[in-house]
């Protein structure tokens, strides 16, 4: 096993695949999704109790109260707790909060960056319709999915999932760099070191790792964007977290062959075994045909 392969294998720790300080933690993962996740809160009317935010929400990717209240607010709009045109008083969600009004005007900026809420004078801050959403947002993917809407959410990731990956395999065959191919061959490695182990944390990070750097071996700058869309289809409909997939021997099968074509600088054959891949996911079946037999 290579030193990097051996690095990840060593680095989780005991609860549940968090890692230790200055090891796992260094490469770019998404965090794993926590089981006791902190639901939406009901949003009916002034008198209602929006509940408030703790210390440590579950969920939450921001620091503080801050990143908390995006985490809660985008969350409520999302599931349509905050329906449409609905206003947002600043004064009533910091008292509904317990929080400052610089944290909810800073929070409210956010959710206005991803389209979900807009500010105009004389008119306050509302929420938007869906149509006006930034659906491309890794936050959004991840509220969408663990929302009334997530059947929709993951099918839609797995279609464009379909789109993406087979033409960044296809690239990346026209790219020899050899570092990045080291890395590829690293993944594969430690994922099936995890699946001997039952160790689902570990290959579903190193899947990640695995998707992320054969998107950017691609070449393509545009594609380098998509790979946010690609790590967190990945958390939402491929994490062993969610229960909606399992790693397994055809999974790690395809890695595998994938890594052989870009070796062989085979194009045709990467954007196969990638297709095959992804044919291996549920969500991915029910939305596309299998690869044809030749």
């Amino acid at each position: 096993m290579s030193t990097l392969a051996h690095t990840m294998m060593t680095a989780r720790s005991a609860d549940a695949g968090h890692a230790a300080p200055g090891e796992l933690d260094r490469y770019p993962y998404g965090e794993a999704r926590p089981s006791g996740r902190l639901g939406a809160v009901g949003w009916d009317g002034g008198d209602a109790e929006l509940g408030r935010v703790g210390r440590r929400a579950a969920g939450s990717r921001g620091r503080g109260l801050h990143g908390q209240l995006v985490q809660q607010l985008g969350q409520m709009i999302v599931s349509g707790d905050l329906g449409a045109d609905r206003p947002l008083v600043p004064e009533e969600i910091g008292q509904r909060f317990e929080v400052s009004r610089t944290v909810v005007r800073e929070s409210l900026r956010v959710l206005e960056a991803k389209g979900l809420v807009s500010a105009r004078p004389n008119v306050g801050t509302r929420v938007r319709p869906v149509s006006d959403w930034n659906l491309l947002d890794p936050d959004i993917i991840e509220w969408r999915a663990f929302g009334p809407q997530r059947d929709d959410q993951r099918r839609e990731l797995a279609e464009l999932r379909w789109t993406i990956e087979p033409l960044a395999a296809r690239l990346a065959a026209g790219h020899g760099r050899d570092d990045v191919q080291q890395r590829l061959g690293d993944m594969v490695e430690i994922m099936g070191h995890a699946l001997a182990q039952g160790d689902s944390i570990t290959f579903s990070r190193a899947d990640a790792e695995f998707h992320s750097l054969l998107i950017q071996l691609a070449g393509n700058r545009m594609l380098e964007h998509l790979s946010g869309i690609v790590s967190a289809a990945l958390q939402v409909s491929g994490s062993p977290i969610t229960g909606c997939d399992r790693p397994s021997d055809g999974s790690l099968a395809h890695h595998g062959r994938i890594v052989d074509a870009l070796a062989g600088g085979d194009a045709m054959a990467a954007e196969a075994a990638m297709r095959q891949l992804l044919t291996v996911h549920p969500e991915v079946e029910r939305v596309v045909p299998a690869p044809r037999e030749h």
